[in-house]
């Protein structure tokens, strides 16, 4: 029986934000709620192991399944963490790891058109004023808001 206390209501409320880190690992909070909600039925729109949680999997060689498992057990951030440390496949150092994180935050769409298309479309269901909204962070913070009654 998975151990669902410490899982967050992803129907009531968004996962923690892209920004926010663990460890100095950008994306990480955010996949970590979205596992512990999945596991408690209460993942609602999000996706565990979605496209943006790939870029931290393929980042760290960490399996998400197996990470998943280890959130079924119920361990804490700080616990997943060290588990992380341990089995990442990809050892990475502290500035690597800060700078790979940078980036994720500054990550805007690709300069194809498919992308850019999309990011345009995926931004314009919630704004079609604000210039600012120009990285993966920016619009999926504005969707997290917007989704749960805030206004762009």
């Amino acid at each position: 029986m998975s151990n669902t206390v410490n899982a967050p209501d992803l129907t009531q409320r968004p996962p923690r934000s892209m920004r926010c880190r663990l460890g100095n690992y950008a994306i990480l909070p955010r996949m970590l709620d979205k596992g512990r909600a999945t596991i408690a039925g209460k993942n609602g729109e999000y996706h565990y192991n979605c496209p943006l949680d790939q870029h931290f999997v393929n980042f760290t060689g960490i399996d998400p399944i197996a990470l998943k498992a280890e959130l079924e057990a119920g361990k804490g951030d700080g616990e997943i963490l060290a588990w992380i440390e341990a089995n990442a496949k990809h050892k990475r150092l502290a500035y690597e790891i800060a700078l790979w994180s940078d980036h994720q935050e500054h990550r805007g769409p690709d300069s194809d058109a498919e992308t850019f298309g999309f990011f345009a479309e995926y931004v314009g269901k919630y704004t079609k004023t604000r210039e600012d909204v120009r990285t993966w962070a920016d619009a999926l913070d504005l969707d997290d808001h917007c989704s749960f009654g805030g206004k762009a």
